[in-house]
């Protein structure tokens, strides 16, 4: 029978954290670029694509659909209403490939997660496509070790209130550990609980943020394999 001391449970972001996510993106921005370069140099299409993101944000939500719509729309607006058929049939057969894409996870994520669920309370909190999300982790192999699993809209104090709540004992007494400072880092250092940033190489720019540097609760890791021992000091009896 587990037995919980002052941290109780263990938050993981899932893309970018757990697996490769950033990367396809890349990739599939960089083929929507050649398909337009008729009509728009990469610089201006990278900015004209990145405000119709954050511009349908609010409707479409993150994951693969709303960036292929927004691809879509961004081909519309940059060629004048112009765009072939056949570009948008390319975008969308884009779309489709990254929805279809085999999961791979990133260094020491099945080993950490292994380890601290033997220890813990563990619970997945990601944002994107409900059904992307589901599909991504059942190919994963670690559904299994999650006490929880929640795919969210976003990721504010106010969620990580309530997951911890639902999964744990609390956000004050909840880690969240993930690649994003603004979303899985901020948010949850703002409900109470602890910030673990795990860098990845690939950051997407409206996730980008400053690091709370000097918040008691902040913490720093160049990789998952140091996140148990991170964990275990911070439940110690002499950090209670």
């Amino acid at each position: 029978m587990k037995e919980f001391p002052m941290l109780t449970t263990i938050g993981f972001d899932a893309d970018d954290t757990l697996w490769h996510n950033e990367t396809f993106f890349r990739l599939t921005q960089d083929r929507f670029t050649r398909l337009l370069a008729d009509h728009s140099d990469p610089v201006r299409l990278h900015d004209r694509l990145l405000a119709a993101e954050r511009r349908n944000l609010g409707a479409y939500g993150f994951g693969v659909k709303g960036f292929t719509l927004s691809m879509i729309e961004t081909a519309i607006e940059v060629s004048g209403g112009q765009v072939p058929a056949s570009v948008i049939g390319e975008i969308l057969a884009a779309g489709r490939e990254m929805l279809e894409h085999p999961v791979n996870l990133l260094p020491h994520a099945r080993a950490t997660v292994t380890a601290l669920a033997a220890e813990y309370r563990v619970v997945l909190i990601t944002k994107g496509d409900l059904l992307d999300q589901e599909r991504k982790l059942a190919q994963s192999g670690l559904g299994e070790l999650f006490d929880g699993v929640e795919i969210v809209s976003d990721k504010t104090p106010e969620i990580y209130r309530a997951a911890f709540a639902r999964h744990g004992t609390g956000a004050d007494q909840g880690l969240m550990v993930g690649n994003s400072l603004k979303s899985d880092v901020l948010p949850m250092l703002a409900a109470g609980g602890w910030g673990v940033h795990v860098p990845h190489e690939l950051t997407w720019a409206l996730e980008r943020a400053d690091p709370p540097t000097g918040h008691g609760r902040f913490h720093h890791l160049p990789d998952l394999s140091l996140l148990p021992d991170l964990v275990g000091k911070l439940a110690s009896p002499h950090n209670r």
